[in-house]
C-alpha cells in the first residue's frame, strides 16, 4: 500500500479524547489532527516525537490532517487502523498469507450473527469458506508485539464468534497485523486484558487459526511482509 501523497512531518504534542492529537509542524504552527485509533496507543505517544500526517481530499473536513505514522524506538509505527483491513486484503490478494491460501474471492464486513460482523469471508475454491477477523497491533516491548493495548470486550466477542463458526465446521482465523518493523514475535497482552488472552487461547485450542504478520511502515507506504512466531 502506497500513500497517495507525500506525508507531512510534524512533532507530537499530545493525544486526547481518543480521536484527536495536537502536533507541531516544521514551521512551528500547532494544529489539531484526526487520530484514527480507538486503542490506548500505549507506548506510541512520545511528546515531541516525530510523526507523519496525511491530508484529507475534502477541504471542508473539520480536521484536514490525519495522523498516520509515529516514530517510536527507532522505527515508524502505523497507527491508522482505517488502513489495516486494506493492508490485509492486499496481502491476501497477493498470496502473502500462506496459512490462508488459496483465496479465490473475498467478502468484507460479513454479518455472521444478529450482533456481530467479521472483517472478511474468504472463499478458497471447492466450496471451502473461512472467516477472518483482523486486529491492528502497535504495542511492542523488546521486539515482542502484543495485543490488545487496552481492555477489549469487542475483541473477545469476535473470538467467541470465530470459535462458534469453527465448531460448526467452518474455517476461522484471527490475524494480528503488527505495524512496526522492529517486531520479532507476537504474544497476547495478558497483563492488560487477561480475559482476551484466555479467550484467544481457548479459540486456538478449538481450532481457530491464530496468525501474526508484520507490516513495515515507511514514509511512502506500508507492506505486510513477514509472518511472526506466536508465543503464549
Amino acid at each position: 500500500m502506497r500513500f497517495s501523497e507525500e506525508l507531512i512531518p510534524a512533532r507530537m504534542i499530545r493525544r486526547y479524547q481518543r480521536f484527536l492529537a495536537d502536533v507541531r509542524l516544521v514551521d512551528g504552527t500547532e494544529i489539531t489532527v484526526h487520530c484514527p485509533n480507538s486503542g490506548s496507543m500505549l507506548g506510541c505517544v512520545e511528546k515531541e516525537g516525530p510523526v507523519l500526517l496525511s491530508t484529507a481530499a475534502n477541504p471542508a473536513r473539520k480536521y484536514r490532517h490525519t495522523l498516520e505514522l509515529v516514530w517510536v524506538d527507532g522505527v515508524w509505527v502505523g497507527i491508522n487502523t482505517a488502513r489495516t483491513n486494506a493492508l490485509v486484503r492486499e496481502a491476501l490478494e497477493n498470496g502473502v498469507i500462506d496459512e490462508l491460501r488459496p483465496v479465490t474471492a473475498i467478502r468484507a464486513e460479513v454479518k455472521v450473527s444478529a450482533h456481530s460482523r467479521l472483517d472478511f469471508g474468504l472463499e478458497h475454491g471447492n466450496g471451502r469458506i473461512s472467516w477472518l477477523e483482523v486486529k491492528n497491533c502497535t504495542l511492542a516491548e523488546n521486539g515482542v508485539a502484543m495485543f490488545p493495548d487496552a481492555i477489549t470486550s469487542r475483541g473477545t466477542k469476535h473470538l467467541a464468534e470465530l470459535l462458534t463458526l469453527r465448531q460448526a465446521g467452518e474455517g476461522a482465523a484471527v490475524l494480528f497485523c503488527v505495524q512496526r518493523g522492529d517486531a520479532r514475535s507476537f504474544t497476547p497482552a495478558a497483563r492488560i486484558d487477561p480475559v482476551y488472552a484466555a479467550a484467544l487461547q481457548k479459540a486456538a485450542a478449538g481450532g481457530v487459526k491464530v496468525l501474526a504478520y508484520r507490516a513495515t511502515p515507511t514514509p511512502t507506504g506500508i507492506i505486510i511482509d513477514t509472518p511472526l512466531p506466536i508465543t503464549p
